[in-house]
């Protein structure tokens, strides 16, 4: 085994031997933190790292880009790349979504999203010489319209962290002004870790795999697979050689009570009514999980209530508006939403890249901030996103039974649309994480009831284990079909006071 930069447990260690045989073969040496040059003609190699929550995925993660990047690979972030450096090794650590992406980078890893790396960038010719200044390639550049003062806080800022448009906006720009555009990347990309892999399609892993000559998934066979894979997730179509699996749960761990309860269900013989009863003993001895009598309206401005049932989803939601008094027609400044889909015919296709590119993807969670300039337009604020607040041309829909038609408050032609963010499905919740979690019980219950099963495992476990690892810190069990009434009202003092940035709308 080679020496390793951390104490791993076993199965971490085989994993890091595995991959350093594989990344070997294409010239990366881990063990002598050197790389040398793309071999033209290296086959595609892909490889998929499992287990569930606790057994130290992130870990790994975490240190084989530490080591990649201590070899001389550029990482690659999505924001901004030298053309000088294109013959460089390169990396990339990839999610599936702006918050899944965000987790990573909240724990240290330069994390970013599919669409980022799929899509790149198309800088102001006059800002990118800006860029290439602040990574070293030209000399300091005259700018016309910014002082050099400017100039000194985006050289400040890149000194502290390592971004191109973080450093831009230290200097007064916004990403409208350097960004013009955005093109499907046309050259192909050295290695991928691809975290929260579970959440992937087919079709996504074959974009990667064009993309990417060595791929590696991190991800976790426990929970639910993506609608229409038919209860599989991409990684367990690999022949076996290319699936390394993490068993151990490691002691950072081992005292965490949520993480206790989810590897719990893995227990064939365990029935609902045992499961719930362990959550109430856990709830006695430990604060971090909560049996409530009730839903929690205050958290559900700001952490969904993570559900099974459809029609549950709307029941809460209606409750939670009616709770705060939201009108009919309109929306609250306040108010959480799920972006759900882009709204936007063929020739728009430009214009589709800039927003997904900006953070707006089919499950991104945003808070309604306020009308935009422009009928139809909201000014948003986007969880994980590197410029979160935006307006953009929106189609807002308010579902108030599942057979009616919703209420569109907002209407643009052609736009972002949105669903109320309240209360999830556990199935959109994956890839998500927040401080406090609530798990409806009683759809859990409906759904063991009902008997029905998801690759070979009775589907209320897999919703259970999916719902309760989306706990950061503490888990509320909820057990009654009652909603606890606001104790403030609606409020945006909690997000960034920023400048807000006008995406590039499809109506402009």
């Amino acid at each position: 085994m080679s020496e390793l930069p951390l104490q791993f447990s076993e199965d971490q260690a085989e994993a890091w031997d595995r991959v350093a045989q594989v990344l070997s073969r294409t010239g990366v040496d881990l063990m002598q933190s050197h790389a040398l040059p793309t071999q033209a003609d290296a086959a595609q190699v892909t490889l998929a790292i499992t287990g569930k929550a606790g057994s130290g995925k992130t870990m790994l993660l975490a240190a084989l880009t530490r080591a990649l990047t201590d070899a001389g690979l550029e990482l690659v972030s999505g924001e901004y790349e030298s053309r000088r450096r294109r013959d460089r090794r390169s990396l990339a650590v990839l999610a599936p979504t702006n918050k899944a992406a965000s987790v990573l980078r909240l724990r240290g890893v330069a994390a970013t999203t599919l669409h980022r790396i799929l899509y790149t960038p198309v800088y102001d010719p006059e800002f990118e010489r800006i860029a290439e200044w602040l990574a070293g390639n030209l000399p300091r550049p005259t700018i016309p319209g910014l002082a050099d003062t400017a100039l000194d806080r985006a050289h400040a800022f890149y000194e502290q962290v390592k971004s191109i448009p973080g450093a831009l906006a230290a200097a007064g720009l916004r990403g409208s002004d350097f960004i013009t555009g955005w093109k499907r990347r046309d050259d192909p990309l050295d290695i991928g870790f691809v975290d929260e892999s579970s959440m992937l399609d087919q079709r996504q892993l074959e974009d990667l795999q064009e993309l990417f000559s060595t791929l590696i998934l991190f991800g976790d066979p426990a929970q639910l697979a993506p609608v229409g894979q038919s209860g599989t997730m991409v990684f367990a179509t690999l022949p076996a050689p290319a699936q390394l699996h993490l068993s151990r749960i490691h002691r950072q761990a081992q005292d965490n009570p949520i993480l206790d309860l989810a590897h719990a269900l893995a227990d064939p013989d365990l029935e609902f009514e045992d499961f719930e009863a362990r959550v109430a003993a856990a709830a006695r001895e430990d604060p971090r999980v909560q049996l409530a009598e009730r839903v929690d309206s205050d958290l559900m401005a700001r952490s969904p209530v993570l559900v099974w049932r459809n029609a549950t989803r709307l029941r809460l939601i209606n409750a939670f508006r009616r709770a705060h008094d939201a009108p009919e027609t309109a929306l609250l400044p306040g108010e959480p939403l799920l972006c759900d889909g882009l709204e936007l015919p063929l020739k728009h296709r430009k214009k589709r890249i800039d927003l997904e590119a900006r953070g707006l993807i089919k499950g991104a969670q945003v808070v309604y901030l306020g009308p935009g300039r422009k009928p139809g337009f909201s000014r948003l604020h986007i969880f994980g996103a590197e410029e979160p607040q935006i307006s953009v041309a929106s189609i807002i829909k308010i579902e108030t039974d599942p057979e009616a038609e919703p209420f569109i408050p907002f209407a643009a032609t052609m736009g972002a649309a949105f669903v109320h963010g309240a209360a999830v499905t556990i199935h959109k919740a994956q890839g998500s994480q927040w401080p406090d979690v609530q798990v409806f019980a009683p759809d859990l219950f409906a759904a063991a009831r009902a008997g029905r099963q998801e690759g070979g495992i009775a589907l209320w476990k897999r919703l259970a284990y999916v719902a309760i690892t989306r706990a950061e810190h503490r888990l509320h069990w909820v057990i009654r079909a009652r909603l606890a009434r606001p104790r403030a009202p609606l409020s945006t003092d909690d997000l960034a006071a920023a400048p807000v940035p006008l995406a590039l709308a499809p109506e402009e």
